[in-house]
């Protein structure tokens, strides 16, 4: 049976239309912008070790060039939940698109700045600072863009395509990870160590710089949201602090939202981000091999976005939580427990379980329903940016100290929170979502 929940507070005409040209349009926009942005956050990591040796002394220890350079990666997602908060407070007060314009150009600036650093050796220690800074304002962005991007699309769009809209905008914040990981493989491929060090390395960040101020232009053409409009022409805009009220009276949605978040930020952390060393480093795989299959994991992930939320859609939220949460523990096992396996079984499990990693499109499907359109922005940044630094900073840490007494940490880990997700799926809040007092 079909789970019918209550978008975005809409007119019950607008919910039922179809889908027009002008939500496919805002809809593609969004998916854009969200795929640059992420791939302007998540570039630093690939070119990490050669950022390392540029702008960090030459005679330092190699350990202590990495351990700052991640540190400085770090501080991204250290930066998510202010920025997360700051911007959402005045995207409910202001409005939904100017922040979400906003958070592309302060992903795009800086990471075009990346692109244009000079180095230690030309700058000494003003160099790691600038890119420390550069870093910081990333993060700013990038916690308020995935929860601006969601809520912008939701309430666009008819309730019958909510799922599918919301899904498919997620399946292009992903593809974020896909492209930057496409671009790390074709310069390697085409440039030589030594060019990449020398200059090829500015490339990316370029590219992502100038693409996203590109979009930025772009998203001038998009329109308010008309739940914002409505809140905007009945008065009803957030008076006091927006924060402030989601923590006084939505709780049980901050809860919701920082559970899923822990699903999600463990799926991508474990199982996309971790595993490539991972299979490196345990089981010997070649570099070359174990890239190859991360990116049909990577490709899958981004595919089942879509599928998970045109299946909300089609059956019904909680069905979906069960099936693809439960998919995820089975495929889990079925991967980390067959390793090394040969290239071809290593391929196709990966991207069997990247499949339903694409599960985490839930959170947002779940997330921009658990709260009131007046302090939806705000309550699902909060929620989601203060759980996201978190669990997504410790999960690295966790699973590092466990694979010592257990080589199969990985696998355990994401199988207990895949049957959190399912657990998650069994409560009615998580299917319901906010519902106006009667």
């Amino acid at each position: 049976m079909t789970t019918t929940v209550s978008a975005p507070s809409l007119p019950d005409a607008a919910l039922r239309r179809p889908l027009t040209r002008r939500d496919l349009r805002t809809l593609g926009l969004s998916a854009l912008g969200g795929t640059l942005e992420f791939y302007d956050f998540v570039v630093f990591v690939f070119f990490a070790n050669v950022l390392g040796a540029l702008f960090f002394p030459a005679d330092m220890p190699d350990w202590l060039r990495q351990l700052q350079t991640l540190g400085i990666f770090a501080a991204g997602y250290l930066a998510r939940p202010v920025g997360g908060i700051v911007i959402a407070h005045f995207g409910d007060i202001l409005g939904r698109k100017r922040m979400f314009t906003l958070s592309i150009f302060l992903m795009s600036v800086p990471t075009l700045v990346i692109g244009l650093l000079p180095t230690y050796a030309s700058i000494g220690i003003a160099a790691p600072l600038l890119l420390l800074a550069m870093r910081i304002l990333q993060g700013a962005a990038i916690g308020g863009e995935m929860p601006g991007a969601w809520v912008f699309v939701a309430e666009h769009v008819p309730q019958r395509h909510y799922g599918m809209a919301v899904g498919t905008l997620t399946a292009g914040i992903t593809g974020g990870i896909l492209l930057g990981s496409l671009v790390a493989v074709a310069l390697n491929t085409h440039y030589a160590p030594a060019e990449i060090h020398d200059w090829a390395w500015r490339i990316p960040f370029i590219l992502g710089g100038v693409f996203g101020l590109v979009s930025v232009y772009l998203r001038r053409f998009l329109e308010e949201t008309p739940v914002f409009q409505e809140l905007a022409e009945r008065k009803k805009v957030a008076r006091e602090l927006p924060v402030k009220t989601v923590l006084r009276e939505h709780r049980a949605a901050i809860v919701l939202v920082a559970l899923m978040t822990w699903v999600l930020s463990t799926a991508i952390v474990v199982v996309i981000l971790f595993t490539p060393a991972y299979l490196q480093k345990v089981f010997e795989i070649p570099a070359k091999l174990s890239l190859q299959a991360n990116l049909a994991a990577t490709f899958t992930l981004t595919l089942g976005c879509a599928v998970v939320g045109w299946a909300s859609d089609r059956f019904g939220t909680r069905a979906v939580m069960l099936v693809g949460w439960g998919g995820l523990f089975a495929t889990t096992y079925l991967f980390y427990l067959g390793l090394p396996g040969t290239p071809e079984s290593l391929v196709w499990s990966y991207a069997l379980v990247g499949f339903f990693v694409g599960s985490i499109a839930l959170l947002p499907i779940v997330g921009v329903r658990a709260f009131p359109p007046a302090v939806r922005f705000s309550g699902l940044s909060f929620a989601y940016n203060m759980a996201y630094a978190v669990f997504g900073g410790l999960t690295p840490v966790l699973i590092s100290v466990w694979q010592k007494v257990d080589v199969m940490a990985p696998a355990h880990y994401v199988a207990g929170i895949a049957v959190l997700g399912f657990l998650i799926g069994l409560w009615p809040f998580a299917s319901r979502g906010w519902q106006p007092r009667a």
